[in-house]
């Protein structure tokens, strides 16, 4: 049973184990940022690399589909792993080993000549990759729970800077030689690995660390658990619904651009950088006026309806102009993100926001085992249809449909209260809420 000082966030502490620094959030946000900058080069790539080994729109759209499924299959094993084994040897050792393993996948990566190549290398990834669980877990070990939203959005403007500056490069690189930005990538996740290792202090005090289960770090039983946590409930299906939405957007966007208007890397690089910059802006600068304004409950609603009018937009464009004007009508869509991160982290005290977030993560990836069969999939059943036929955009429509689901189960938690919140949360896991 934790402290119930630590519960409350009234003494969050940050250790000091590495090189006498104590962790602060300027050392996560410029791992976070190196480690975004680095995948985000290969999004406008990886895409038109798989092309190479494939003939026709059909085949290319199904090769993608498994080199994407490949990725997301590891890393849903892998992640709730990685996020126990945090929770055990600290956050900092473990971001060493994903940021090792990206490296590694990036340059093998550049030198594939076979399709099987891109695909046993996602694999690897996938299963060395869960920096982003880690690093919110090293946010919160560090954050009282009153402050955690606007944590959570410096980390998601963190993560948007990547996106801002990593298609665009990865986008004129690309142009260049399709290779080029993996070479890069890899090179800027070893000079990652070298700042976690000499200057990126430890942030989870000896103190809050835990033995490591495997039962625990099987990734259904971290669903579980999750499930059980008060206050969280129906949440996870909002989690899960909206993640598998956001998560066929990506999987799709570069392809399905090129395909329907012919982008390249270049044009999919700069509408990426759209993305990022809008990142940027609303988690960076709007975030705390709107959760002022708002609470986080009511954005989290609201920005579930824009996120669906947006996803329709995108599915009914018929320019490539829209695809990037539609961006910016998602601001709220952009702040819910970290307002529902906050309300899953204060659900966790301190000694299992690894884990937490680690079960976050497994949602997460476990929707990126299923999003590149429904996203992917869909187009792979319209590739061959004219450029002007409305039904090419069936992922976004898709996506539109799941994050309507995410605002019914959102709107039925919300309206819970708090008090029947915990009640249901009690009656689900006893004892797990006496813990």
């Amino acid at each position: 049973m934790s402290d119930p000082a630590q519960r409350d966030g009234s003494s969050v502490a940050a250790s000091t184990t590495h090189g006498g620094r104590k962790a602060a959030m300027s050392f996560i946000l410029i791992a976070v940022l190196i480690d975004m900058v680095s995948i985000g080069l290969i999004i406008p790539v990886l895409p038109p690399l798989v092309g190479t080994f494939t003939h026709g729109e059909t085949e290319h759209t199904l090769a993608q589909l498994a080199v994407a499924f490949a990725f997301g299959l590891a890393n849903f094993f892998g992640s709730p792993i990685l996020g126990g084994l945090s929770d055990r040897f600290g956050r900092r050792k473990v971001m060493l080993i994903g940021f090792s393993g990206l490296a590694l996948s990036f340059f093998v990566t550049a030198l594939a000549d076979a399709l099987w190549m891109l695909v046993v290398v996602r694999l690897f990834s996938g299963a060395m990759q869960a920096n982003a669980a880690v690093a919110n877990a090293y946010v919160a070990d560090i954050t009282p729970p009153a402050d955690r939203a606007k944590r959570f959005g410096m980390l998601g403007a963190a993560f948007g800077m990547g996106f801002i500056l990593g298609p665009v490069m990865g986008g004129l690189l690309g142009s260049i030689d399709l290779h080029l930005p993996f070479h890069v990538a890899g090179t800027l996740a070893l000079i990652n690995w070298l700042y976690g290792f000499f200057v990126l202090p430890e942030s989870l005090a000896p103190e809050h660390r835990r033995p490591f289960d495997w039962r625990k770090a099987n990734p259904v039983a971290a669903l579980g658990r999750l499930r059980a946590l008060r206050g969280v409930g129906p949440l996870i299906y909002v989690i899960a619904c909206s993640g598998l939405a956001q998560l066929v957007i990506q999987t799709s966007w570069v392809l399905y651009n090129q395909h329907k208007f012919g982008w390249g890397p270049r044009e999919n690089g700069l509408s990426l950088f759209a993305v990022g910059v809008m990142s940027v802006l609303v988690q960076g600068v709007l975030l705390q006026p709107l959760m002022r304004w708002l609470g986080p409950r009511r954005l989290v609603l609201i920005g579930l309806v824009t996120s669906v009018i947006t996803n329709v937009v995108w599915g009914l464009a018929t320019e490539g102009w829209i695809m990037v004007g539609a961006i910016f009508l998602n601001i709220a869509g952009v702040a819910a993100a970290p307002a529902m991160q906050s309300l899953i982290s204060n659900a966790a005290d301190a000694r299992t926001q690894g884990e937490t977030m680690g079960a976050v993560a497994a949602i997460n990836s476990l929707m990126a085992v299923i999003s590149p069969v429904a996203g992917l999939g869909l187009m792979a059943l319209v590739a061959e249809l004219p450029k002007t036929d409305w039904r090419l955009g069936a992922p976004f429509y898709l996506c539109a449909l799941l994050q309507l689901a995410s605002l019914v189960f959102a709107w039925r938690h919300f309206s819970m209260g708090p008090p029947a919140q915990a009640a249901a949360a009690h009656q689900e896991s006893p004892s797990i809420a006496r813990s």
